[in-house]
């Protein structure tokens, strides 16, 4: 059987080519400021975890300050991974049910209800606080899981094939500039706090190094991430419903043509026929769990799965516990040479500077070349130079942390964030919104995303232990032997290499429509 190209839904074929408009930087902005939103959430919490310790785990006469136990600390940094995870299943698959215009808005309104109760608390105890933040921070998460699939569907169904890629990719770059406010939003506060509440280091008094206001400081930098979430919200509202959802899947060929009538600011025929036997056809309606669906797209499912859930073990391994690295080879000082708020400080300057230098220009570097290179050469390079840093820096690990090559360690380090930004953690974001059918993209999505979010637990509660000293006499308190900072980072780069491998598996789609790359604009002949 071979297969033939129908003729595309007039207001489809508006959309595919459409020149760069107003309406475009719109939704990007409206779509973005979530993502931004998400980036400050999530990781804004590795800048106060060490405060947390030393505010509720101080032990009186320990020559170190307070930490969170373990089992605490995998808790407060993974719960919102939980979250993120259910979220992305769940608003993926409504998204395709409800539409997505309907379920956007439910999922900003849970962060920013969530944001605000992570700063609070239901009592004073340490159990009852890490129990609060620990339940809010698990629907925050719920909540921003559901931005992934809607965000990603949304914007590719928005935008035009020739840059539909960059749009996209956007969208997902302003992750950079929310992790990037969270370690200067984080410097400014501790700085205030600093300079009005004067404080020794731990070593001179252990007491009186956390002041009683430093309870102030973590539940601020929490709460803040509401406000960039709140400005969307009544925009997010007025967003009409995607063409392609409406003609695709709702059939509703009038009001799709109607709504892209008034975006693009053309005159749209609706062409009812046309999606009567876009319905009527078979190959049109077959569903998730189908063998059909295994032949036409398994592949491409366990390609962007697999691929996301690789990036994210490595990922996140990283961006969580990076302020342990840096500690590790001396870039921040001793804790017991800083008082508290120092600690927040420096933690924010460390992460600030990396998002600043490799983070933030990565991402961007992939909005400028994604409809030039392409989804696969970025990503197939990005895994590739990830693997080449991270050998780098485990092999000659000694190497680094001596004093006088803290630099070189930092600028591999650097380089690693930057070719993951403009590699893998974009492109990964970018292509399940583009490959599969109308009516299961959104689920999709969620469904390579969750992958991805799976990969983050690993990610981020292995390297808890991973890391730890291979001599438990050096390890932190309550943690068990590990394999050390060199052997974790060693196994992170043959993760990166099995995600170039697996990359193998994931479609081009630079340059074609939707409906081309998701099979749904063929028709079989003889």
């Amino acid at each position: 059987m071979a297969k033939e190209q129908k003729t595309q839904l007039e207001v489809l074929n508006a959309l595919d080519v459409a020149k760069t408009q107003w309406y475009h930087f719109t939704a990007i902005v409206i779509a973005g400021m979530g993502f931004f939103t998400d980036a400050y959430d999530l990781f804004c919490i590795s800048l106060v975890t060490k405060l947390l310790g030393r505010i509720y785990y101080h032990v009186d006469g320990s020559p170190k300050p307070g930490s969170l136990p373990p089992n605490i600390s995998a808790a407060v940094n993974g719960v919102a991974l939980f979250g993120t995870l259910a979220g992305q299943l769940f608003f993926g698959w409504l998204g395709d049910k409800l539409g997505r215009k309907r379920v956007y808005g439910m999922t900003l309104g849970i962060m920013v209800v969530a944001s605000i109760a992570s700063g609070l608390s239901f009592g004073h105890t340490p159990g009852t606080v890490m129990g609060t933040l620990c339940f809010f921070r698990f629907w925050l998460g719920f909540g921003i899981g559901g931005d992934y699939p809607l965000s990603a569907t949304i914007m590719s169904e928005y935008s035009n094939k020739k840059t539909r890629g960059a749009f996209i990719a956007a969208v997902f770059a302003m992750q950079g500039f929310g992790i990037l406010s969270g370690g200067v939003f984080a410097i400014i506060i501790s700085s205030v706090f600093k300079s009005v509440y004067k404080a020794p280091p731990y070593e001179v008094d252990a007491l009186g190094s956390t002041v009683p206001q430093a309870d102030y400081v973590w539940r601020i930098i929490l709460m803040f991430g509401a406000i960039p979430a709140a400005l969307t919200f009544y925009s997010r509202s007025k967003m009409p419903e995607t063409a392609r959802y409406t003609a695709l899947v709702a059939k509703d060929a009038k009001r799709a043509a109607a709504d892209m009538s008034k975006v693009l600011q053309v005159e749209i025929e609706a062409e009812p026929e046309k999606v009567e036997t876009v319905r009527e056809e078979s190959r049109n309606s077959f569903g998730l769990f189908s063998m059909q669906f295994v032949r036409r797209h398994g592949a491409h499912l366990f390609g962007t799965a697999s691929t996301w859930f690789l990036l994210d073990i490595a990922f996140y391994s990283q961006n969580l516990f990076q302020k342990d690295v840096f500690s590790a080879i001396g870039w921040i000082p001793k804790a017991a040479t800083m008082n508290a708020l120092d600690e927040v400080f420096w933690i924010s300057r460390a992460q600030t500077l990396i998002a600043l230098c490799s983070t933030v220009p990565g991402y961007w570097f992939t909005v400028a070349f994604i409809d030039r290179i392409g989804r696969f050469w970025i990503q197939l390079v990005g895994f590739f130079m990830m693997t080449v840093f991270m050998f780098g820096l485990a092999i000659p690990y000694h190497h680094w942390t001596q004093p006088e090559n803290r630099i070189g360690f930092v600028v591999l380090y650097a380089l690693t964030f930057f070719f993951a930004n403009f590699g893998p953690n974009s492109t990964t974001f970018v292509v399940p919104a583009e490959i599969f059918p109308a009516r299961l993209r959104s689920t999709c999505h969620g469904i390579s995303a969750a992958a991805g979010k799976a990969g983050a637990i690993i990610g981020a509660f292995g390297f808890l232990y991973l890391a730890q000293d291979k001599d438990k006499k050096k390890a932190d308190p309550g943690y068990p032997a590990g394999i050390g900072v060199k052997n974790a980072l060693i196994v992170l780069g043959f993760v990166n290499l099995l995600g170039m491998f697996c990359t193998l598996l994931v479609p081009e789609s630079k340059g074609k429509s939707l409906e081309e790359m998701s099979g749904e604009n063929e028709e079989e002949t003889a």
